[in-house]
């Protein structure tokens, strides 16, 4: 492990879902030994609950702070911050308390990393009603995070499986409001958005698809002319600067083509177009990543499952993949 190993924080998660486990289950594979230097920030009794779920025993070590971590010994370090207490809380359901503590948790690594102390967070999966009904009064954790690190300017969720990435134009929002918030600024800013965080993935330069708005793209103004007057001149025009960006492309074939490897990243206008064929494709292994932020935050895109709660058969594999984007994601940042 080398002094420029990205420091990665990595949270347990909402404990009422299976976010314990599967942090276990991957913390005891070792297999993030060679990709970052990862160390746990949450509540000792949470990482033991996670061991108890996922059968496996992990040797780990407490320390006061992240500067105190000794990174050449084996035990994976924690940050033990003793606020959530297993034994008072109900596990397979929505908790206030949980999401409040949950809540907690995210502003503590968030304020670490303001710091200057991580270089990344990933976390295990959360409950948003559970993180709202706690008193985190967002839309999503994406918008908490903006909040928290005092973020200005256009951010968006980038969703990501093996086959291609996705960016939204608009996200969380009414549809009705959305088509109205589909302006060449808000499209620009995506395009530039999914350029720059795949690039920083490694992949240069990135081919990036931009979805239409309306059926059959507007059948040349029949349908709507979104696509003549908005879409389409704003993709040129980026095209012309060097962006490889190419649409608008019809929403039921886009995802074919990205699909077939045409497209490394698709730019979508409203969140369902795109997410219907991202979990479709990748329900267990996609990964969800806060772009644009001065923080790199990773989760698996999948919830926190909590009808197979304490069973111990929950897949870890799109937490790996979400520490290593953010791994990846925070080295470009600490080159840059």
């Amino acid at each position: 492990m080398t002094q420029r190993a990205p420091i990665i924080g990595l949270m347990l998660g909402d404990m009422t879902g299976i976010g314990p486990e599967i942090s276990a289950k991957l913390l005891a594979s070792g297999a993030m030994k060679s990709v970052a230097r990862v160390v746990v920030i949450g509540d000792a009794r949470v990482l033991e609950l996670g061991c108890r779920d996922a059968r496996v025993d992990i040797k780990w070590r407490r320390y006061a702070n992240v500067d105190a971590v000794d990174w050449s010994r084996d035990e994976v370090p924690l940050i033990d911050l003793g606020n959530i207490d297993p034994s008072t809380i109900r596990r397979g359901e929505v908790s206030v308390e949980s999401g409040r503590l949950t809540g907690e948790t995210l502003k503590h690594m968030i304020d670490l990393a303001l710091a200057g102390k991580l270089d990344g967070i990933c976390f295990a999966p959360l409950n948003k009603g559970a993180l709202h009904k706690g008193g985190w009064k967002y839309p999503d954790e994406h918008q908490m995070f903006a909040a928290l690190t005092q973020h200005s300017g256009f951010f968006g969720e980038m969703n990501v499986i093996k086959e291609f990435s996705t960016f939204r134009v608009t996200s969380h929002i009414a549809l009705r409001e959305a088509v109205n918030l589909i302006t060449p600024e808000r499209i620009t800013a995506a395009i530039r958005l999914a350029d720059a965080t795949l690039r920083a993935t490694g992949i240069d330069p990135p081919r990036i698809g931009v979805a239409a708005l309306n059926p059959h793209s507007g059948e040349g103004g029949l349908f709507g002319d979104e696509e003549i007057r908005i879409i389409r001149p704003t993709v040129e025009r980026l095209r012309a600067e060097g962006i490889v960006c190419s649409g608008p492309v019809s929403s039921d074939v886009i995802f074919l083509k990205a699909l077939k490897g045409e497209f490394d990243g698709v730019v979508m206008m409203y969140h369902d177009q795109g997410q219907i064929a991202t979990k479709l494709l990748g329900f267990n292994k996609g990964v969800t990543v806060t772009a644009g932020l001065k923080t790199v935050f990773a989760t698996p895109a999948h919830g926190t499952a909590f009808d197979i709660v304490g069973e111990g058969r929950a897949d870890p594999g799109a937490l790996e993949h979400a520490l290593r984007i953010a791994a990846k994601l925070a080295a470009a940042q600490i080159e840059a």
